[in-house]
């Protein structure tokens, strides 16, 4: 049974929502399924992260959707943003629910910053615990300190430069520049002020990290013969895939024998390609995940795009503008819209599927979408129904 993404909502994306992350992922939802032309009490399923606060009950509870038949949660921060959309499919092909809701909805900025060094992940009691027990005490105690790591190995054996990281900033910050939903509308940047920004731990720059941003955002699958009789044209969920490498950690992958490189990337694209049948070179829009951007880069190599070591080629000239052979992160990326671990991204892909984006690419008929990277990941590739 093909399936296909019906509804989304969102909240604004702020830096003080001044609301509990309960009410967010309520509102979220409840846009979601209003874009869906549904209604609470549809919804059989929900799927979400292992970090969010909001319990399925509690939502369920709050928007009186009644009985649940199926409901998930998955690992690894940021790299479960495509795979809720996979596990929601699953659900519905195999008969488990009919019409399931994926959502992410927290205070990021105003609550529990993500970006600071938190002993408790140090603490845990279990192997992720113990996993963090090794890079902690060195001070690689941040998601930028750990990403540094790898960004001065790719510098080093592929002689690409700060400024190749820069010019991701400066599109994603271009784009969201133009889109009224985006943190950083009206707010673009140059390259120049990219390289003047402070080191957060080189060789990363301020502005080659994410936002931290409070906010929600929810989507509706179902199937896609249901999907075709609701208000808006559905994306359908070409293909699905999740992906860990071998001897794979949580961002500190260190002991492999290539480090500049991110390889679970590499095993989801190998099963989006098959599953969709395309490659490259049909992808319309590519909404890759970007909460650092030398993972940009490598995401680029491991997906097919480039060659190992040719992203800083790739990118040069305007291969990555609405315009160009590739257009990246339209709605302005997690650098420029907000940071909403990925689900924002999946949001901006059904609508360019949709053909309602804010800068909407002209013919669109597959778009790529990546979550998170130096982590256990997961993708996706959306279609219009022609496509």
């Amino acid at each position: 049974m093909k399936t296909a993404i019906a509804g989304i909502g969102a909240t604004e994306f702020s830096k003080d929502s001044g609301r509990s992350e309960l009410r967010l992922a309520c509102e979220s939802v409840r846009a979601a399924l209003t874009d869906a032309g549904l209604r609470p009490s549809d919804v059989d399923g929900l799927v979400s992260f292992t970090m969010d606060g909001t319990s399925e009950i509690s939502l369920a509870r709050e928007l009186g959707m009644g009985e649940l038949t199926f409901f998930s949660r998955i690992h690894y921060g940021g790299g479960a943003a495509a795979a809720t959309v996979q596990q929601a499919a699953l659900a519905v092909a195999t008969g488990a629910a009919e019409v399931v809701v994926c959502y992410r909805a927290f205070n990021e900025r105003s609550g529990q910053r993500f970006g600071q060094v938190s002993s408790a992940a140090a603490q845990q009691v279990n192997s992720s615990g113990v996993d963090n027990s090794f890079h902690y005490p060195m001070g690689i105690a941040t998601p930028a300190a750990t990403v540094a790591m790898l960004a001065r190995r790719y510098l080093h054996e592929y002689g690409a430069t700060s400024e190749d990281f820069g010019r991701i900033a400066v599109l994603d910050r271009k784009h969201a520049a133009t889109n009224p939903n985006a943190w950083f509308h009206g707010r673009p940047i140059t390259l120049a002020e990219h390289q003047a920004s402070r080191w957060v731990a080189e060789p990363l720059h301020l502005l080659d990290c994410c936002q931290e941003s409070d906010g929600g955002v929810a989507l509706v699958v179902t199937s896609l013969e249901r999907a075709r009789d609701l208000p808006n044209p559905p994306a359908v969920v070409a293909a699905a895939a999740q992906g860990s490498g071998t001897d794979q950690y949580v961002m500190t992958s260190y002991y492999r024998d290539d480090l500049a490189a991110l390889p679970e990337m590499g095993v989801v694209a190998r099963q989006l390609w098959a599953g969709a049948g395309i490659g490259p070179s049909d992808v319309d829009v590519a909404v890759l995940y970007d909460h650092f951007t030398p993972y940009v880069l490598i995401q680029l190599e491991e997906l097919g795009f480039c060659g190992r070591g040719e992203a800083k080629d790739f990118i040069a000239g305007g291969t990555l503008e609405l315009d160009g052979a590739l257009p990246l992160n339209p709605h302005g990326g997690q650098l420029g819209e907000a940071y909403i671990h990925g689900m924002n991204g999946i949001a901006e892909g059904v609508r360019q599927v949709r053909g309602t984006a804010a800068n909407q690419v002209d013919g669109v008929e597959h778009v790529l979408v990546t979550a998170g990277t130096g982590v256990p990941t997961s993708g996706l590739v959306l279609a219009g129904t022609s496509g």
